[in-house]
């Protein structure tokens, strides 16, 4: 991947952040400068509340920054561009069961977006896609399609979250720590689901917000280190791990003992 404007998918500059009522705030991101490329998987990584996930709200829209600016694909996000970015970006959280109606079966929760974003499909075409991406994270259609959340593991409920996040296939995908409520061994078959994403949808950016070093290892091209609201460290996730520059990022790196 070449780096060029035509890359960029978000970027972010100088973006400050603060909560709180007047009296009483406090600021959360301080002048941090971000930014997420096609095809590429950039890692959030920082202790509790460093402001991993406040950072990636701000880049998608869903809060604004009070300070600084987010482009997407070169346009201010703002209006109808700050709409089509949360249209065209998948989300996957901690928890599977947020994004799954506990009342749906998994096949209509996954097809629900192509729904809403595309009513003139026929009934055929969105039940094509939802087998399409069941099959990409190993879950098998004529299995899964009709149970229930409740009837799946936690490993098998998140990969159908991550089903429903990329069924329309988003320009951008975030996952905030998808893998911290699932046991190891369900783990893998999450990161490997992530790998078929990846090549399924070579142009598809995503930022994973993670503490778990070795899934970011694994996974990410680059990482964004957050101290305190401050981007501390940014650089190919071998240098990053590798030969760390920050004395906060070695302190991670070596409590995770990679």
């Amino acid at each position: 991947m070449t780096d060029t404007d035509e890359d960029m998918v978000l970027c972010g500059r100088g973006l400050d952040k603060w909560y709180g009522a007047k009296h009483e705030r406090r600021q959360v991101l301080f002048g941090v400068d971000v930014d997420v490329r096609a095809g590429e998987c950039l890692a959030v990584i920082g202790g509790s509340g460093s402001g991993k996930t406040t950072l990636t709200r701000v880049l998608l829209g869903l809060e604004s920054a009070d300070g600084g600016s987010v482009e997407y694909c070169g346009e201010p996000v703002r209006g109808d561009v700050a709409r089509k970015l949360r249209m065209q970006s998948g989300l996957v959280f901690q928890s599977p069961f947020d994004s799954l109606d506990p009342r749906w079966r998994i096949g209509r929760s996954i097809g629900e977006p192509l729904r809403m974003h595309h009513p003139d499909w026929p009934r055929e075409r969105v039940a094509e896609r939802v087998a399409e991406v069941l099959e990409m994270v190993s879950l098998d259609p004529e299995t899964y399609l009709n149970r229930f959340p409740v009837d799946l593991s936690g490993g098998q409920a998140q990969r159908a979250a991550i089903a429903r996040a990329i069924v329309d296939g988003p320009k951008v995908l975030l996952a905030d720590e998808p893998m911290s409520a699932i046991d190891v061994a369900a783990r893998v078959r999450i990161l490997e689901s992530f790998e078929a994403i990846r090549n399924a949808e070579p142009d598809m950016a995503i930022i994973m917000v993670s503490h778990d070093l070795g899934v970011v290892q694994h996974i990410a091209d680059r990482i964004l280190v957050l101290h305190d609201g401050r981007a501390v460290e940014v650089g190919p996730t071998d240098q990053v791990l590798g030969h760390p520059r920050d004395e906060y990022t070695k302190r991670l790196v070596q409590a995770a003992s990679l």
